[in-house]
């Protein structure tokens, strides 16, 4: 994140007199109304900026229900650099929570985006929204034009067909190569993807081959269940495509808390889809993303075994060793977390499970997630096992000269 922040009394001032009241559409008070047994559905808040373009600010003290939020703006090339705050008030009870960081590292996404914008952020059932923004001290630059405040509704969970999740299967791969189980996975009828806001066929990587697994956390609060996790999981998708300007959910793959598996991004589960969850590198890996934050927070077991054994399965379908390093070809310049900067066409060291920080500057996966990357790689390879095909290969005999 950032270490200084252009607040400063002038700014607090003028940020304090921009505060607007917007009252709901037709002076109706929706403050008890439940969320939606439709699709999901947002709302959304222009944020007044100050004069001099270094804060902005909103209060939106009546809105429609809502349970996921974010802040967005016009250009998707430009990155917000400063602080994004928001706290929200609990429909029901009135109570406004405490003032809470949005992420404003949300990576450039696919060729369709409309936007740029902060990670979304799951707040609960919520009527009410403040946000408030400042640039960095640091930077001379001002905030990114057209500033928005998206409030989303991402509907009740609907009953899920039995088709809707993909059990466990045994290990399948090329012989000669290390394979794993497939784990069982929840397809996007089960976790309640509306089909219709992302009508574009999927695409796929050029090289037909996925090379590493690039693990990310959703920056989203700790405070949903696991029994909410689809519901999380519409808003995340329904940000990215219809604030954003995505084509589709942006990972391929994402775990909740307790460490069940769902499909992201659509396109088939077992083939290289081609998503948008890693600026720059999307052409040569598959995303998983855990729900949640992992900055301070620990990981469960349930989460590290979940990736370790999806990870080696999307591996072991093409004979990658999950404890390995390959090379990947940077698609655009960049920089990462570790502030190492490469050009367009550099070839760039990774390891085959590796966080997002390693090939983006962000925060992504989190301090705790990241620190336990070793240990999904060894629960990776614990995973893998020979196929079917080289189990069958005869021993040499000592001395037969094989």
């Amino acid at each position: 994140m950032w270490s200084k922040v252009h607040w400063g009394v002038a700014g607090v001032v003028a940020v304090a007199s921009l505060q607007a009241f917007l009252a709901p559409a037709h002076g109706q008070d929706r403050s008890r109304t439940p969320a939606s047994a439709g699709p999901a559905r947002s709302e959304k808040r222009a944020v007044v900026v100050t004069p001099d373009k270094r804060g902005a600010v909103l209060r939106a003290a009546a809105t429609r229900p809502f349970s996921m939020l974010g802040v967005t703006w016009d250009d998707p090339a430009v990155r917000l650099v400063g602080t994004v705050e928001v706290r929200t008030r609990a429909a029901g009870t009135g109570e406004w929570s405490e003032w809470r960081t949005l992420d404003s590292e949300e990576g450039q996404g696919d060729e369709t985006a409309l936007r740029g914008g902060t990670d979304p952020l799951w707040v609960g059932l919520s009527d009410g929204a403040e946000v408030r923004v400042a640039a960095s001290a640091d930077e001379v630059s001002a905030l990114p034009a057209g500033l928005q405040l998206d409030l989303i509704d991402p509907g009740r969970d609907a009953p899920a067909p039995q088709s809707a999740r993909l059990p466990a299967a045994p290990a399948q791969g090329a012989p000669g190569t290390a394979s794993a189980p497939r784990p069982a996975i929840v397809l996007r009828a089960g976790w309640g993807a509306d089909e219709s806001i992302s009508p574009a066929a999927p695409a796929y990587l050029a090289g037909g081959k996925v090379k590493a697994v690039v693990v990310h956390h959703t920056a989203d609060s700790n405070s949903f269940t696991c029994a909410q996790a689809p519901a999380v999981l519409r808003g995340i998708y329904a940000y990215h495509v219809q604030q954003l300007g995505w084509k589709d959910i942006g990972y391929n793959f994402l775990v909740d808390p307790c460490g069940t598996i769902y499909e992201g991004r659509k396109g088939g589960v077992d083939r290289p889809v081609l998503a948008a969850h890693a600026y720059g590198f999307n052409s040569q890996t598959t995303g998983v993303a855990v729900l949640g934050t992992y900055t301070t927070a620990a990981p469960s077991e349930a989460v590290l075994s979940s990736v370790a054994r999806l990870a080696a399965w999307k591996l072991g379908q093409y004979g990658v060793d999950p404890t390995g390093t390959t090379t990947l070809t940077a698609g655009a310049d960049g920089t990462n977390y570790f502030r190492k900067s490469w050009k367009l066409g550099a070839q760039l060291n990774f390891s085959t499970i590796h966080g997002h920080r390693d090939g983006y500057n962000t925060l992504c996966p989190g301090d705790q997630l990241y620190a336990e990357l070793p240990t999904i790689r060894a629960l990776a390879a614990s995973s893998t096992v020979k196929t079917a095909d080289e189990q069958a290969v005869p021993t040499p005999v000592p001395g037969s000269g094989d």
